[in-house]
């Protein structure tokens, strides 16, 4: 998770400890602050780095990107090997 964490401040160049990101906070709106823009970022570095590919029109995209937990499992469940 903490993986994740940082992965998503370096892509969005946040000015955030990826440590202080809560596990269960929302990454999208309020919580991290998240939005539209950066969550096709983080898709992209994804993407990039555990080889998943998050389409913007996947129906689950609410779920996978309602926390850090969230995405990280998701990530943990599908990256290829």
């Amino acid at each position: 998770m903490q993986e994740v964490a940082k992965l998503i401040v370096h892509a969005l160049n946040l000015d955030t400890d990826p440590a202080s990101i809560a596990p269960d906070e929302p990454l999208y709106g309020n919580g991290l602050g998240l939005d539209s823009i950066d969550i096709l970022e983080v898709a992209l570095v994804v993407s990039k780095n555990y080889g998943i590919q998050l389409r913007a029109d996947h129906e689950d995209n609410e779920k996978i990107f309602a926390s850090l937990r969230s995405l990280s499992d998701y990530i943990a469940a599908n990256k290829a090997s």
